[in-house]
């Protein structure tokens, strides 16, 4: 059995990559939420909940854990993350079952770029550092683990708070004005969710290790101002109008608004270069990243 933590875009992608394949699967959620699909068995457990999170992971073999926390705030993410990973992973020892776990760039000294597999951890502070802390949890894990490492990722069922997705897809597409976060002229790598999801599915099929740190499937970096581009060529406009939130605005607005200054702390990655390469795990998984073109192309058609 393969379980899914989380009816997010991330679990919702890897449930629908499997049931497609013919595989079922278990989604658990606090509500009982998830993918429609007659091989989804969908069950109302927090994964918090100690004793009923072994009840949905009794037979389990895999584990992608893809629960969000409640907020882009740290202390939210200090509040929710560790606690609800050191369950997950305790109840994967219990069980012998494998954790897949999604994974930001966040924690990587983002000074060496572009960053691969071997590229240090170095954060300490705010979201990077818990981000950091929960990646050496895994690695001291009994549990066998595998975080696979994505940028920002845009794609289908995004939700409104992915930088690529549909806050700008649906200007760019109908002559709207986008409105993006941070320098719109930096190159920025983005990750396809149908590949992030591929590559979960499939390093949870590799021989069982301690603790893995694989790349997701990237392609080429491109800028926001050429993203935003091509969602408006994909869509038949001619032109598109890009005109970026100012920074010092936001900082103003996150001074009273918690959600805007968990934004704020993270906006230096939409300022300056963010490249990352994963040549080397795509070839240890046997794939590539969508064409950027398609993806493009099946993004604005699913609009």
């Amino acid at each position: 059995m393969i379980v899914i933590t989380g009816a997010g875009p991330i679990g919702t992608h890897i449930a629908q990559q499997l049931v497609d394949a013919g595989i079922p699967v278990r989604v658990l959620t606090r509500s009982g939420s998830g993918l429609d699909h007659p091989l989804v068995e969908r069950r109302a457990v927090d994964v918090n909940d100690r004793v009923a999170l072994l009840a949905a992971l009794e037979d389990a073999t895999v584990v992608h854990h893809c629960i969000h926390a409640s907020a882009y705030v740290a202390a939210v993410w200090e509040r929710e993350l560790p606690a609800a990973e050191r369950v997950v992973l305790d109840v994967a020892e219990q069980v012998g079952a494998t954790v897949v776990f999604p994974e930001s760039l966040y924690a990587f000294d983002l000074s060496q770029q572009p960053i691969t597999e071997s590229t240090p951890v170095t954060a300490t502070t705010g979201k990077p550092g818990i981000r950091r802390r929960l990646l050496e949890a895994r690695a001291a894990s009994p549990a066998p683990t595998i975080s696979v490492v994505a940028s920002d990722y845009f794609g289908t069922r995004t939700g409104p708070n992915a930088h690529i997705g549909d806050r700008m897809l649906a200007p760019a597409t109908t002559g709207k004005v986008v409105r993006p976060l941070g320098s719109i002229d930096q190159p920025h790598s983005w990750t396809y969710l149908p590949d992030l999801a591929a590559a979960m599915i499939r390093a949870a099929e590799l021989p069982t290790e301690t603790d893995r740190v694989l790349l997701a499937p990237t392609g080429a970096p491109r800028t926001q101002r050429e993203v935003a581009a091509d969602y408006a060529a994909a869509a038949g406009q001619a032109r598109v109008r890009v005109r970026p939130v100012p920074t010092w605005l936001l900082r103003i607005i996150g001074r009273f608004h918690a959600g805007t200054a968990g934004l704020v702390e993270m906006i230096h990655l939409l300022e300056e270069p963010l490249v990352m390469d994963s040549t080397a795990s795509e070839k240890l998984l046997g794939l590539a990243p969508t064409p950027w073109d398609v993806a493009i192309k099946t993004v604005v058609a699913s609009a």
